[in-house]
């Protein structure tokens, strides 16, 4: 940046700046530098003059505080500096600028350089060309793990109520609470709701409710969506909980059950302490069906990189008016907020 000289080199410092203005070529180089940062040799090519002119000028320039340079490989790229408003250099450079705005010449660099930029890779294509195998890593480095589901979380209406039918410790429902109107996790475990209220204590948006996944806390039809997530195996009664989840989403509204894929390993489930070895594709689509969601869908996931678990099956579908509904009171206490 040009500073401002001390009072005793104003004059001096004011014929200086004007010298390196005086001269044509540098004030070609500085209206395409203030353009575009750009090396020696796009700039002789455009200037139509040799290195060594182009360079001395360049110099001076830099000795004057007008542009400066980096390094990118064994080159270095020149770029105007930038000024402050009211410096008295940059009310030069303006007052020079618009004096040459109808130059003939200028109107040639201007039209040597769009034809430079045409034929170029853009940066991006050249970084991608030799980046795709790494992307991923580059990406998770640079910006984190959390971005893509953030992104997926904003297309969530704002205007929604969404119920995270057993919740655990409340990772879904904070990850969805900046997105929606409100979030209602409902959990039978009173130590999930513990660590779930830790988690989302900042969220006046999550309301966390005590209560089975077959006799829902929530009343009928007030929610635009339920998800079921890694919930359903863990249920005695896994139908009744599909028709609860019916009950509280209103017509149009939609509904997520992402659970496991039917399996074998009776240790895993031992382990985890669920009730059933998974679901099978059929079955899931049709207990969803007769809860009042037709049309539901399902698609197998694949397991995850290191994922030892047995495989999971997604499935998603739209609520229908029509299906019987029964109400279930929501009882004092009950309630987060």
């Amino acid at each position: 940046m040009v500073a401002a000289p001390a009072p005793d080199r104003q004059p001096e410092a004011l014929l200086s700046w004007m010298a390196s203005l005086a001269d044509p070529t540098r004030l070609r180089l500085l209206r395409l530098l203030e353009r575009e940062e750009l090396g020696v040799a796009p700039l002789c090519e455009i200037v139509q003059l040799p290195q060594s002119t182009v360079s001395r000028h360049l110099k001076v320039l830099g000795d004057e505080g007008f542009v400066h340079s980096r390094a990118q490989g064994t080159n270095r790229l020149y770029r105007m500096v930038r000024m402050d408003k009211d410096a008295p250099a940059r009310r030069l450079w303006l007052l020079a600028r618009a004096e040459t705005e109808a130059w003939p010449t200028a109107h040639q660099d201007a039209l040597r350089l769009a034809r430079l930029r045409a034929r170029q890779t853009p940066p991006a294509q050249v970084f991608f060309a030799g980046a795709s195998g790494d992307w991923d890593r580059l990406r998770e480095e640079g910006y984190g793990r959390a971005l893509n589901q953030t992104a997926l979380l904003a297309l969530l209406p704002s205007s929604w109520v969404v119920a995270d039918l057993g919740c655990g410790t409340g990772a879904l429902a904070a990850a969805m609470a900046p997105h929606v109107a409100k979030v209602i996790g409902i959990d039978q475990s009173a130590a999930m709701l513990k660590a779930a209220r830790a988690r989302t204590s900042d969220r006046a948006n999550v309301d966390l409710r005590k209560g089975s996944l077959e006799a829902l806390p929530i009343e009928d039809a007030t929610c635009d969506a339920a998800l079921l997530v890694l919930a359903l195996s863990y249920v005695p009664d896994p139908a009744s909980a599909v028709g609860e989840m019916a009950r509280i989403v209103k017509p149009g509204g939609r509904a997520v059950v992402l659970d496991l894929l039917s399996h074998d390993q009776e240790d895993f489930r031992l382990a985890m302490g669920q009730e059933r070895l998974g679901f099978e594709p059929a079955d899931l689509l049709e207990m969803l069906e007769a809860a009042g969601f037709p049309g539901a869908t399902g698609r197998e996931l694949l397991p995850e990189p290191g994922a030892k678990g047995p495989a999971l099956i997604l499935t998603t579908a739209e609520r229908v008016g029509g299906a019987r509904l029964r109400a279930v009171p929501v009882k004092e206490g009950e309630r987060k907020r």
